[in-house]
């Protein structure tokens, strides 16, 4: 190991999961494949005309399986999704208008989408601090959310970001062993100050009979500090589910949820989270209400400050109206849209080699990146890196050239992996979702091109969920909202911590 290795850390090593079948095709297209094949020389007894028969209708269906974009669809797929966007759009699925003067019963201003049939309810841990649940009675799943406030790496020595960097890494292979856990994600969102926060801490502390010049200065900085500041705020959400045949109250979820926030609380606090608290459910509805109208930010910081809180309940945290099109999304005062993962950075990277995404973006309302994990438990990860260690050799000795030199790299990779899960290490699938919200369509374009640039420095190939954007919107809110729960086709990266 050099010095330069010693002195600055690298990591990496994860890998996309390798896809069941031959090549492209799929567990499903390689199935298709020896179906042919039996088929045809069936049918070749018959006639030469009979095998061309079968064999044509076979080879048309096969052939756009083969076919995938750059994130993994193949033809189908791509169609699936236009028509389901076309089917949503002709029962007006896209629009959402709550309130008083809607259809919907109630009146509320419920969240839409995947969030409107979610409940939440309060309660409260070992130390006597209100936390909020968030049930989600489709799937039957409850999700508690940590709020952090991490100490940032300026001034930092390098030893120490490596210490936090493998603390994090051990508090996420402990999620493999949470009983019930079936994802957790880390929201990172970033804001303009609106200018209310300093005034509330520095003004009133300002003595009458302070000299005229203190106060000017004071008053100076209250002023001008905050156009060019930013606010940012981590949370971590955690999503758990009821074992298939037990029936639970929810009370006694609740209970138990109650146990665990301590202990991954003083996890957080040793990677580096810095002040580690949960969130009542008042303050996750602030956050989704915030989320949805961006004007009434200062609004709920002014409230707070005065008044001790909101008052803010879930089934007011929505917004009045949102209009989804195929690549944006409309929500009250803002218009958001949401990037996907495609890639993660290759190679070796730097523990900064995200700080340029999670910072505050000039010309933006909010921003939040959503990293989305979900741990896989010791049995199932043995299963995984073994499979993915015999897939690496077979293809490091039947190519040739370049292909054999980048599959040896991944037989190394995969080697790296086995080794590491068999001293104890955990498996986790990964992704990330970044969401940019702006005041109108027209400055879509300029956080396109903010979120390209963020992208490319960092390393990270995303492209914009288009015809989904309403989901993912919501997948990158700290309510809990798991993308392979919503789906049949789940699509994460694997990294061994």
């Amino acid at each position: 190991m050099s010095t330069e290795a010693v002195t600055h850390p690298t990591y990496g090593n994860w890998r996309r999961p390798r896809r069941p079948g031959l090549g492209p095709l799929g567990l499903v297209g390689t199935f298709g494949v020896f179906g042919g094949l039996v088929l045809t020389l069936l049918a070749s007894l018959i006639s030469l005309y009979a095998a061309m028969v079968v064999f044509v209708p076979i080879a048309v269906f096969l052939v756009p399986l083969a076919i995938r974009t750059q994130d993994g669809r193949n033809v189908y797929q791509l169609i699936a999704l236009r028509i389901g966007w076309r089917r949503r759009k002709a029962r007006g699925a896209h629009l959402y208008v709550s309130g008083p003067l809607s259809a919907r019963p109630g009146g509320r201003f419920r969240p839409p989408g995947l969030l409107n049939k979610v409940s939440a309810t309060e309660g409260r841990d070992a130390y006597d601090r209100p936390f909020g649940v968030l049930h989600h009675p489709n799937r039957n799943l409850y999700t508690i959310v940590l709020g952090c406030d991490p100490d940032g790496g300026s001034l930092v020595d390098p030893d120490q970001v490596d210490v936090w960097v493998a603390l994090w890494g051990e508090w996420l292979a402990r999620l493999s062993h949470e009983p019930g856990l079936r994802g957790a994600s880390v929201i990172i969102e970033t804001a303009p100050d609106p200018g209310t926060r300093l005034a509330h801490e520095v003004l009133p502390r300002i003595r009458p009979d302070a000299p005229a010049a203190a106060r000017a200065v004071m008053e100076e900085v209250v002023e001008r500090y905050p156009t060019a500041s930013s606010e940012m705020h981590t949370y971590v959400s955690l999503t758990y589910g009821v074992p298939a045949g037990q029936k639970r109250k929810k009370e006694d979820v609740i209970t138990d949820l109650a146990i665990r926030i301590p202990g991954l609380l003083s996890g957080l606090v040793a990677a580096g989270g810095g002040a580690a608290y949960p969130l009542s459910a008042e303050r996750i509805a602030e956050v989704v209400r915030v989320a949805y109208d961006p004007a009434v930010a200062a609004d709920v910081l002014n409230a707070r400050a005065q008044q001790g809180g909101t008052g803010l309940e879930w089934d007011d945290a929505g917004p009045a109206a949102a209009v989804e099109t195929v690549g944006s999304y409309q929500h009250d005062s803002g218009v958001s849209r949401t990037w996907l993962m495609t890639l993660a950075p290759r190679g070796t990277v730097r523990s900064s080699v995200l700080r340029g995404m999670l910072e505050a973006a000039p010309g933006t309302r909010r921003k939040r990146v959503a990293l989305v994990y979900r741990p896989i438990d010791p049995a199932t990860s043995a299963r995984i890196v073994e499979a993915d260690r015999r897939s690496a050799q077979f293809m490091a000795t039947s190519g040739r050239g370049m292909v054999q030199a980048r599959a040896a790299s991944e037989m190394r990779a995969a080697e790296q992996t086995a080794a590491e899960e068999a001293s104890g290490a955990g498996l986790v699938e990964f992704s990330l979702m970044l969401t940019v919200t702006v005041d109108t369509m027209d400055q879509l374009a300029d956080a396109s091109v903010t979120v390209r640039n963020l992208t490319a420095a960092s390393r990270v190939l995303m492209r914009p969920a288009d015809r989904m954007q309403a989901a993912a919107f919501s997948c990158t809110l700290p309510a809990g909202i798991l993308p392979w729960e919503q789906t049949l086709i789940p699509h994460e990266l694997q990294e061994a911590l």
